[in-house]
């Protein structure tokens, strides 16, 4: 396959599952938005709130994904009641680790207290935690069925649910954020909804959550196949998917941990610090979502070629998806680093949170193209079951370069917030260089499938 071709294929899965992470994301973006029109202290504890969801969250994410390689491998060694019936352990695994990891989310609140946060923000951060947390078993369902659904190459609904479902997390926003009590007659009982103020955020978000994953399921029943699959827990295929996910999700975790650990300390530093942290995040993980799909997008060309056991088809694959990552990277780079007053007022129209995101956008703008390269990383070497380097490169770049160089920038030689987005940007760089330099090394020999298959007859 000539490397054109290549790229086709690659933008074919790319573009829709980006387009669906990007609407995961943009649902971050609008809470932020609608949000940011209450004033700084809610924005955030919006912000804040959201980190510790998710740092707690995407280990889940991560443990869920680790269906990833398996479902492709089967797909690409053409055993389609195989990659089914992971479906169904996809929903038991997705089952078990939101009831796990509710227990530590049930105690976010408490760390928010002990972090010494501003009392206003505190409340809000609070409130939104707790209207967010039953979002977490549909959030993790929906992660289990698009593995399925972009191993089969099956893309479109990822595209419609993410529409549906940002549309509605609008409209409710709007109503729980700022209550009802604006809405015309004609709208009924609408009218006796209090404003929620961050909480509402938390609610809507849920709600969506719940919305998203129900209409991928009802995608998935047109490629049921003939033989019914084992729909009850199987130990065997668990105790895989957690071996192959957990390093990812410890990984995630590890990632979004640094950013929340970052969250916090800015918000030590003021309510303008935190706020404009939380601007600049929301944007950064907008346009990281891009990258985000052509990993996962290169996860599945990976492991496509290897369940056909052709390793030469998986290095192409991954060598062009980190091009292609680094290249979109470039154009979000440029975005942020030209017009970052520009970007930072779509989310707020408050002049002094203006003037403190636009540094924080310039210094995003260096990492984006690190990030790509990482986020590009990830998934390339799931696609081939290499999980625990990415985690391990996670542990080292963030945690032994990036958040000494953080804390030392930023409270030690009181640059404030900027120093701690320097130290983010040098973690970044230092995963993605780790990363890159793995998967150049464990393609340049055969890659063995994660499960037996028989070789495929083209």
């Amino acid at each position: 396959m000539r490397i054109r071709d290549e790229l086709r294929e690659l933008f074919k899965l790319a573009i829709p599952i980006a387009a669906a992470q990007a609407g995961i994301a943009l649902m971050g973006v609008v809470d932020t938005a609608v949000v940011g029109r209450l004033g700084a202290a809610a924005l955030g504890a919006v912000g804040l709130a959201n980190g510790l969801y998710f740092a707690v969250g995407v280990v889940g994410i991560g443990i869920v994904m680790g269906l990833d390689p398996l479902v492709a491998q089967s797909f690409g060694a053409l055993d389609r009641p195989r990659a089914r019936a992971l479906l169904w352990q996809g929903a038991w695994l997705a089952l078990f680790v939101s009831l796990a990891l509710a227990i530590p989310l049930a105690f976010a609140p408490r760390l928010v207290d002990a972090a010494g946060i501003e009392p206003e923000v505190a409340r809000g951060a609070k409130a939104f935690l707790w209207w967010r947390l039953p979002g977490l078993f549909p959030l993790l369902l929906f992660v289990a069925v698009r593995s399925y659904l972009q191993a089969a190459g099956v893309t479109r609904p990822l595209i419609i649910s993410t529409v549906v479902a940002n549309l509605a997390n609008f409209l409710l926003d709007l109503l729980l954020v700022f209550g009802g009590g604006q809405l015309p007659a004609w709208t009924g009982p609408l009218r006796l909804i209090p404003p929620l103020g961050p909480a509402g955020s938390g609610a809507a978000t849920s709600l969506c959550s719940v919305l998203q994953a129900l209409m991928l399921i009802a995608a998935t029943r047109p490629l049921r196949e003939a033989a019914r699959p084992r729909r009850s827990p199987n130990l065997r295929d668990l105790r895989a998917a957690v071996r192959v996910g957990l390093p990812v999700g410890l990984q995630m975790g590890a990632e979004v941990s640094v950013f929340a650990l970052v969250g916090v300390l800015a918000g030590r530093l003021g309510q303008m610090s935190i706020a404009a942290h939380q601007i600049a995040i929301s944007l950064a993980s907008f346009t990281f979502c891009a990258a985000l799909g052509v990993g996962n997008a290169g996860s599945v060309r990976v492991g496509w070629a290897i369940g056909a056991r052709d390793t030469t088809a998986a290095r192409r694959s991954g060598l062009v998806a980190f091009a292609t990552g680094a290249a979109i990277m470039t154009l979000s780079a440029l975005s942020f680093w030209l017009l970052p007053r520009q970007i930072a007022s779509l989310l707020t129209d408050r002049a002094d949170v203006l003037a403190a995101s636009a540094p924080l956008l310039a210094v995003a703008a260096v990492f984006q193209i690190s990030d790509g390269v990482q986020a590009v990383g990830a998934g390339v070497l799931r696609g081939a079951g290499d999980t625990r380097f990415a985690f391990l490169a996670n542990l080292v770049g963030h945690y032994l370069i990036g958040l000494p160089i953080a804390v030392a920038l930023g409270l030690v030689f009181g640059r404030g917030v900027i120093g701690l987005w320097w130290g983010l940007c040098a973690g970044l760089t230092a995963v993605a260089a780790g990363l890159l330099a793995r998967f150049v090394r464990l393609s340049s020999r055969e890659i063995v499938p994660l499960e037996p298959h028989p070789i495929p007859h083209m």
